[in-house]
Protein backbone atom coordinates (compact mmCIF):
# COMPACT_ATOMS: atom_id res chain seq x y z
CA UNK A 1 0.00 0.00 0.00
CA UNK A 2 1.25 3.28 -0.64
CA UNK A 3 1.47 6.09 1.92
CA UNK A 4 1.19 9.35 0.28
CA UNK A 5 -1.11 11.23 2.27
CA UNK A 6 -0.79 14.48 0.15
CA UNK A 7 -2.10 12.83 -3.26
CA UNK A 8 -5.06 11.80 -4.37
CA UNK A 9 -5.77 7.86 -2.88
CA UNK A 10 -5.88 5.45 -6.28
CA UNK A 11 -8.19 2.93 -6.63
CA UNK A 12 -7.78 0.20 -8.34
CA UNK A 13 -11.25 -1.10 -9.90
CA UNK A 14 -11.63 -4.64 -11.03
CA UNK A 15 -14.07 -5.13 -12.82
CA UNK A 16 -14.88 -7.23 -16.58
CA UNK A 17 -18.55 -4.58 -16.99
CA UNK A 18 -17.13 -1.84 -18.54
CA UNK A 19 -20.66 0.46 -17.83
CA UNK A 20 -19.54 -0.08 -14.12
CA UNK A 21 -15.96 0.53 -14.84
CA UNK A 22 -16.76 4.10 -16.01
CA UNK A 23 -19.47 4.57 -13.40
CA UNK A 24 -17.48 3.91 -10.80
CA UNK A 25 -14.45 6.04 -11.88
CA UNK A 26 -16.39 9.03 -12.44
CA UNK A 27 -18.17 8.32 -8.91
CA UNK A 28 -14.91 7.75 -7.55
CA UNK A 29 -13.23 11.10 -9.26
CA UNK A 30 -15.99 13.35 -8.49
CA UNK A 31 -14.96 12.03 -4.60
CA UNK A 32 -10.73 12.87 -4.47
CA UNK A 33 -9.66 9.86 -5.83
CA UNK A 34 -7.92 8.84 -8.67
CA UNK A 35 -8.18 5.75 -10.66
CA UNK A 36 -7.12 2.35 -12.48
CA UNK A 37 -9.73 0.74 -14.25
CA UNK A 38 -8.97 -3.00 -15.04
CA UNK A 39 -11.09 -5.58 -17.05
CA UNK A 40 -9.79 -8.64 -15.14
CA UNK A 41 -7.24 -9.83 -12.54
CA UNK A 42 -4.74 -10.13 -15.09
CA UNK A 43 -4.85 -6.89 -15.57
CA UNK A 44 -4.19 -6.29 -12.00
CA UNK A 45 -1.19 -8.51 -12.40
CA UNK A 46 0.14 -6.50 -15.33
CA UNK A 47 0.28 -3.60 -12.57
CA UNK A 48 3.37 -5.34 -11.37
CA UNK A 49 4.96 -6.43 -8.02
CA UNK A 50 4.53 -2.49 -6.89
CA UNK A 51 1.24 -1.07 -8.49
CA UNK A 52 0.97 2.03 -6.67
CA UNK A 53 -2.21 1.92 -5.31
CA UNK A 54 -4.27 2.21 -2.37
CA UNK A 55 -7.17 -0.22 -2.46
CA UNK A 56 -8.19 -2.62 -4.88
CA UNK A 57 -12.11 -2.49 -5.16
CA UNK A 58 -12.87 -6.10 -6.99
CA UNK A 59 -15.61 -7.28 -8.82
CA UNK A 60 -16.38 -11.28 -6.68
CA UNK A 61 -17.77 -12.75 -9.95
CA UNK A 62 -15.38 -11.37 -12.41
CA UNK A 63 -14.73 -13.50 -15.53
CA UNK A 64 -11.95 -15.70 -15.63
CA UNK A 65 -9.80 -15.76 -12.62
CA UNK A 66 -12.74 -15.20 -9.82
CA UNK A 67 -12.03 -11.79 -7.30
CA UNK A 68 -12.03 -13.97 -4.41
CA UNK A 69 -8.73 -15.50 -6.02
CA UNK A 70 -7.48 -12.19 -6.70
CA UNK A 71 -8.24 -10.96 -3.26
CA UNK A 72 -6.62 -14.05 -2.06
CA UNK A 73 -3.34 -13.76 -4.01
CA UNK A 74 -3.12 -9.74 -3.33
CA UNK A 75 -3.46 -10.94 0.24
CA UNK A 76 -0.27 -13.43 0.09
CA UNK A 77 1.47 -10.55 -1.62
CA UNK A 78 0.09 -6.63 -0.42
CA UNK A 79 -0.43 -5.17 2.46
CA UNK A 80 -3.42 -3.69 0.66
CA UNK A 81 -6.70 -2.90 1.54
CA UNK A 82 -9.55 -4.62 -0.55
CA UNK A 83 -13.32 -3.77 -0.87
CA UNK A 84 -15.30 -6.26 -2.75
CA UNK A 85 -18.31 -5.55 -4.74
CA UNK A 86 -20.86 -8.16 -5.55
CA UNK A 87 -24.44 -8.69 -7.36
CA UNK A 88 -25.28 -11.70 -6.02
CA UNK A 89 -26.89 -12.02 -1.52
CA UNK A 90 -25.64 -15.28 -1.13
CA UNK A 91 -24.88 -15.85 2.47
CA UNK A 92 -21.36 -18.02 1.59
CA UNK A 93 -20.31 -15.42 -0.94
CA UNK A 94 -19.87 -12.41 1.77
CA UNK A 95 -18.46 -15.04 4.06
CA UNK A 96 -15.86 -16.29 1.78
CA UNK A 97 -15.14 -13.01 0.57
CA UNK A 98 -14.61 -11.76 4.23
CA UNK A 99 -12.41 -14.70 4.96
CA UNK A 100 -10.44 -14.04 2.16
CA UNK A 101 -8.76 -11.02 3.68
CA UNK A 102 -11.05 -8.69 2.06
CA UNK A 103 -11.29 -5.43 4.69
CA UNK A 104 -15.31 -5.00 3.58
CA UNK A 105 -18.14 -6.02 1.26
CA UNK A 106 -20.85 -4.08 -0.73
CA UNK A 107 -23.90 -5.35 -2.56
CA UNK A 108 -24.50 -4.07 -6.06
CA UNK A 109 -26.60 -2.14 -6.77
CA UNK A 110 -25.13 0.02 -4.13
CA UNK A 111 -25.58 3.43 -2.54
CA UNK A 112 -23.01 5.68 -4.03
CA UNK A 113 -22.31 7.84 -0.81
CA UNK A 114 -22.38 4.70 1.24
CA UNK A 115 -19.59 3.26 -0.92
CA UNK A 116 -17.05 6.51 -0.99
CA UNK A 117 -17.95 6.07 2.99
CA UNK A 118 -16.72 2.31 2.67
CA UNK A 119 -13.67 3.23 0.52
CA UNK A 120 -12.80 6.21 3.43
CA UNK A 121 -13.13 4.55 6.48
CA UNK A 122 -11.13 1.34 5.02
CA UNK A 123 -8.04 3.64 4.19
CA UNK A 124 -8.38 5.59 7.18
CA UNK A 125 -8.28 2.23 9.21
CA UNK A 126 -5.17 1.16 7.14
CA UNK A 127 -3.36 4.69 7.40
CA UNK A 128 -3.62 4.19 11.62
CA UNK A 129 -1.45 0.80 11.07
CA UNK A 130 0.88 2.51 8.80
CA UNK A 131 1.00 5.14 11.53
CA UNK A 132 2.18 2.76 14.08
CA UNK A 133 4.33 1.25 11.53
CA UNK A 134 6.30 3.84 10.70
CA UNK A 135 6.97 5.51 14.45
CA UNK A 136 7.61 2.00 15.78
CA UNK A 137 10.57 2.05 18.15
CA UNK A 138 9.73 -0.20 20.55
CA UNK A 139 8.06 -3.98 20.94
CA UNK A 140 6.60 -2.57 24.38
CA UNK A 141 5.46 0.91 23.66
CA UNK A 142 1.74 -0.10 23.62
CA UNK A 143 1.30 -2.02 20.44
CA UNK A 144 0.95 -5.46 22.12
CA UNK A 145 -2.22 -6.72 23.44
CA UNK A 146 -1.90 -10.31 25.28
CA UNK A 147 -4.04 -12.93 26.43
CA UNK A 148 -3.08 -16.99 27.66
CA UNK A 149 0.39 -16.07 26.59
CA UNK A 150 -0.35 -15.20 23.12
CA UNK A 151 0.49 -11.74 21.41
CA UNK A 152 -1.13 -9.63 19.33
CA UNK A 153 0.95 -7.43 17.60
CA UNK A 154 -0.84 -4.42 16.16
CA UNK A 155 1.50 -2.93 14.41
CA UNK A 156 2.54 -5.94 12.44
CA UNK A 157 -0.69 -6.97 12.57
CA UNK A 158 0.25 -10.65 13.62
CA UNK A 159 -0.64 -13.08 16.65
CA UNK A 160 2.30 -15.00 17.88
CA UNK A 161 1.54 -18.03 20.64
CA UNK A 162 3.75 -18.70 23.75
CA UNK A 163 6.78 -19.87 21.94
CA UNK A 164 6.51 -17.01 19.55
CA UNK A 165 5.41 -18.91 16.58
CA UNK A 166 3.14 -17.06 14.12
CA UNK A 167 -0.76 -18.05 14.09
CA UNK A 168 -1.96 -17.26 10.59
CA UNK A 169 -5.17 -14.49 10.73
CA UNK A 170 -6.99 -13.66 7.92
CA UNK A 171 -7.94 -10.08 8.09
CA UNK A 172 -11.66 -10.27 9.15
CA UNK A 173 -9.98 -12.58 12.43
CA UNK A 174 -7.15 -10.44 13.32
CA UNK A 175 -10.00 -7.28 13.20
CA UNK A 176 -12.29 -9.59 15.50
CA UNK A 177 -9.45 -10.54 17.71
CA UNK A 178 -8.18 -7.20 17.70
CA UNK A 179 -12.15 -5.51 18.80
CA UNK A 180 -12.30 -7.94 21.57
CA UNK A 181 -8.54 -7.33 23.21
CA UNK A 182 -9.73 -3.79 23.21
CA UNK A 183 -12.88 -4.69 24.88
CA UNK A 184 -12.38 -7.46 26.80
CA UNK A 185 -14.92 -9.18 29.83
CA UNK A 186 -17.72 -7.63 28.07
CA UNK A 187 -20.41 -8.99 26.24
CA UNK A 188 -20.77 -7.50 22.52
CA UNK A 189 -24.07 -8.21 20.37
CA UNK A 190 -23.66 -9.56 17.10
CA UNK A 191 -24.73 -6.34 15.36
CA UNK A 192 -21.72 -4.14 17.12
CA UNK A 193 -19.23 -6.76 16.02
CA UNK A 194 -20.34 -6.74 12.59
CA UNK A 195 -20.58 -2.74 12.59
CA UNK A 196 -17.01 -3.06 13.48
CA UNK A 197 -16.40 -5.40 10.23
CA UNK A 198 -17.94 -2.85 8.26
CA UNK A 199 -20.44 -5.06 6.80
CA UNK A 200 -24.12 -4.80 5.63
CA UNK A 201 -25.88 -4.95 8.96
CA UNK A 202 -29.39 -5.79 6.69
CA UNK A 203 -27.90 -9.32 5.66
CA UNK A 204 -26.73 -12.54 7.19
CA UNK A 205 -25.91 -10.86 10.42
CA UNK A 206 -25.76 -14.11 12.91
CA UNK A 207 -24.14 -16.26 10.43
CA UNK A 208 -21.30 -14.09 9.28
CA UNK A 209 -20.31 -13.69 12.46
CA UNK A 210 -20.42 -17.07 14.22
CA UNK A 211 -18.57 -18.41 11.21
CA UNK A 212 -15.62 -15.94 11.67
CA UNK A 213 -15.95 -16.52 15.39
CA UNK A 214 -15.39 -20.68 15.11
CA UNK A 215 -12.52 -20.00 12.73
CA UNK A 216 -10.90 -17.67 15.12
CA UNK A 217 -11.75 -20.28 18.40
CA UNK A 218 -9.97 -23.14 16.40
CA UNK A 219 -6.98 -20.88 15.90
CA UNK A 220 -6.43 -19.35 19.62
CA UNK A 221 -8.26 -22.15 21.84
CA UNK A 222 -6.67 -25.26 22.55
CA UNK A 223 -10.25 -26.89 22.84
CA UNK A 224 -12.53 -24.92 20.37
CA UNK A 225 -15.37 -26.92 21.22
CA UNK A 226 -14.95 -25.58 24.88
CA UNK A 227 -13.65 -22.21 24.67
CA UNK A 228 -11.81 -20.13 27.84
CA UNK A 229 -11.18 -17.11 25.85
CA UNK A 230 -13.97 -16.25 23.34
CA UNK A 231 -17.46 -17.62 25.10
CA UNK A 232 -20.74 -17.72 24.10
CA UNK A 233 -23.47 -15.77 25.80
CA UNK A 234 -26.38 -17.05 24.49
CA UNK A 235 -29.16 -15.15 23.37
CA UNK A 236 -26.66 -12.01 24.35
CA UNK A 237 -23.77 -11.93 22.03
CA UNK A 238 -19.76 -13.21 22.31
CA UNK A 239 -17.51 -12.13 25.41
CA UNK A 240 -13.66 -12.28 25.40
CA UNK A 241 -12.08 -13.15 28.58
CA UNK A 242 -9.11 -12.35 29.42
CA UNK A 243 -8.53 -14.27 32.53
CA UNK A 244 -10.26 -17.38 32.71
CA UNK A 245 -9.46 -17.65 36.16
CA UNK A 246 -11.47 -14.94 37.73
CA UNK A 247 -15.64 -14.21 37.47
CA UNK A 248 -17.04 -13.05 34.36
Amino acid sequence: MRVAPDSRPRIAIVDDDPDMRVTLAELLDENGFDTESLASSQEFYELGAEPGIDLALIDLKLKGESGLTLAINIRKTHDLPIVMLTGVGDVVDKIVGLETGADDYLMKPFNPRELIARIRAVLRRYGAVAAHRSGRTDANDGNELTFGGNTLDLSQRELFDADGSEIPLTNAEYRLLEYFLRNPNRIIPRTELLAELGSDLSHYVDRTIDVLILRLRRKIELAPSKPVHLQTRRGQGYIFVTDPGGRH
